[in-house]
């Protein structure tokens, strides 16, 4: 009865979950497809979300990835002339092009044609670098202004333009850190367990090992990148070539290194929730429910029974029982400002990371 009536958008969902409700957005994309960005996924996402409101259902985004999740909230991206193609190769994509050049030249080069962004950007990164300098390219106006543009829309604010769903609502579900990470690596060994080592061989076989051999392999881009993959790249390309003793090491540090980046992710994840959602509330971010999942014996009460509830009071038009998490912020830190640590000549970011660094 939980999904009765509603339409799911994830790219996450089990078996079970699928034949409860209908899902979208799910193995749409060729594993070949490099250049798929979050405005290919906005674009596709967008008219579906319109469509399952016109059947009078409510559309449920699940995540996974908060940047793809804002891309719909909001007005955020920008559209460039040059579109991907649908087909599997090589991907044709003057951001790719760009990230093949030096960090410094490339920083460079977004200094002269628009140094309000290059002063926000870390020269040692590279796609957001490359990024702006696309936007240039491709547009003839400054991505800093852009940016501007947008935020300046009535409704706008320091995430972006204005809120796309006025009558959105986020409801985090967040762990006990401890809890957290023994689920996560109970989750990597519940998929072991349930066969994600023939998948990866045989994508290894249809996909990957044609490149490792003609070394073109680029775990940078596109599907290659996921994690899960490039962590068990050493014990796949020796498979068979060493003996069962080197093999069973390898593949240990494979699922040892998957445990290590998944925890590091979910950590990336709340951080970006916290930062984005709670620290910096501008006029236009939608309410956030937080709903404690540490125990699993109490789902029930602490996470199915209050997000009924607050999903309800948004459909009849009335305040939920519970209230929205708000988290203390500082309005004058500065997360782009530039200072240069005089000991090691490190250029450092932001007036919290400059903080930091000084009490070390």
């Amino acid at each position: 009865q939980v999904y009765k009536g509603l339409d799911i958008i994830t790219n996450k969902v089990s078996p079970q979950e699928q034949r409860l409700c209908r899902h979208h957005m799910i193995s749409f994309v060729d594993p070949l497809v490099s250049n798929y960005t979050v405005v290919d996924f906005r674009d596709k996402a967008v008219p579906l979300i319109s469509y399952i409101f016109a059947r009078d259902k409510i559309p449920i985004v699940v995540g996974g990835t908060n940047y793809y999740i804002e891309s719909l909230l909001w007005k955020v991206l920008i559209n460039t002339k040059e579109k991907p193609s649908a087909a599997p190769g090589p991907a044709s994509d003057r951001k790719v092009e760009l990230e093949q050049l030096d960090g410094a030249e490339l920083h460079r080069r977004l200094s002269q044609v628009d140094p309000e962004m290059a002063a926000k950007l870390h020269p040692h990164d590279k796609r957001k670098v490359a990024r702006s300098l696309q936007v240039f390219e491709e547009t003839g106006i400054p991505h800093s202004e852009i940016l501007h543009q947008q935020q300046e829309e009535e409704g706008g604010g320091p995430l972006g333009g204005p809120l796309k769903y006025p009558h959105s609502c986020i409801l985090w579900l967040h762990a006990d850190q401890a809890a957290l990470d023994a689920r996560l690596e109970q989750r990597v060994d519940d998929m072991v367990a349930a066969g994600l080592l023939e998948e990866l061989r045989d994508f290894h076989r249809r996909y990957n090992r044609e490149k490792v051999a003609e070394n073109r392999q680029d775990y940078q881009h596109g599907i290659f990148q996921s994690i899960g993959f490039k962590e068990f790249h050493e014990y796949l390309v020796s498979e068979g070539n060493c003996s069962p003793e080197t093999s069973a090491l390898l593949l240990e540090k494979g699922i040892q290194a998957l445990k290590q980046v998944t925890k590091r992710y979910a950590r990336r994840q709340n951080k970006w929730v916290r930062n984005r959602f709670l620290k910096r509330p501008g006029p236009n971010v939608p309410p956030v429910y937080g709903l404690e999942v540490s125990d699993l014996q109490r789902w029930e009460e602490d996470v199915l029974k209050p997000a009924l509830e607050i999903v309800e009071s948004f459909i009849q038009g009335r305040e939920p029982p519970a209230e929205p998490l708000r988290m203390e912020h500082d309005e004058k830190e500065n997360k782009r400002r530039h200072r240069v640590c005089e000991l090691c000549g490190r250029l450092i970011i932001g007036d919290r990371e400059w903080a930091g660094r000084a009490q070390t």
